[in-house]
């Protein structure tokens, strides 16, 4: 186990490249950084594991990553750098938050479905994995497709003594649009939702409305 030491929500995929990374060994098989998600699974394939990794696990992180949050979270990073390894990745939240909540089904759904995932694993995906804050039992399943999130973030902003504006981000919590077959609409249904997600960004043929501009380049326009 390779964790980040303090919470790193909003880290993306962001790589430590200018500063060295602190690795501190808490136990025979645990490892704590003061990087990010992404950098642990990089100090996993290329020093800390000896062995060949069989498969890459994310989370369970607390709160949820879905949708358009995969562009943003460390969690799901750090699965798609597992996934950029060639190796199998699963990214795991938990969308509960504060008191009440439990990771033991979703600790017991990935222990037991592991051989699953492995089985239908290909090197163009990793999988991100939404449960429900209360999934009882038998748990329910759903392959989804990212929703599109909506954010209603703002700053609060304060001008300090020191003669500097600081801003803090704040905001009321992000919703989805409901749509049918979408990883909202499983989690809001009460089911675990499992996407699939392509590693390699995609233009989904938008780049048809491009071909025929022309572009000026100083000499001349261009198809």
């Amino acid at each position: 186990m390779i964790a980040p030491e303090h919470e790193m929500s909003g880290s993306s995929h962001s790589v430590s490249l200018k500063n060295p990374i602190r690795v501190r060994q808490r136990a025979e098989r645990e490892f704590s950084v003061n990087g990010t998600p992404v950098d642990c699974v990089l100090l996993a394939f290329l020093s800390l594991v000896p062995d060949r990794i069989d498969m890459v696990v994310s989370g369970i992180n607390h709160g949820p990553n879905l949708g358009t949050d995969i562009l943003y979270s460390g969690t799901v990073a750090a699965a798609r750098q597992g996934a950029l390894f060639g190796r199998p990745a699963c990214a795991v939240s938990l969308t509960g938050h504060g008191d009440g909540f439990s990771f033991n089904e979703a600790v017991e759904f990935m222990a037991r479905n592991l051989q699953l995932f492995l089985d239908e694993w290909s090197e163009d995906h990793f999988v991100n994995i939404n449960f429900p804050p209360h999934a009882g039992l038998p748990l329910r399943t759903a392959i989804t497709f990212p929703s599109r999130r909506i954010y209603r973030d703002n700053f609060a902003r304060f001008n300090a003594p020191d003669g500097n504006m600081y801003c803090f981000l704040q905001g009321e919590d992000p919703y989805s649009h409901k749509e049918a077959g979408s990883d909202f609409d499983a989690i809001s249904g009460g089911s675990i939702s499992i996407s699939p997600v392509l590693i390699h960004p995609t233009n989904h043929e938008i780049e048809v409305k491009y071909q025929n501009l022309d572009f000026w380049t100083g000499g001349g326009a261009i198809a």
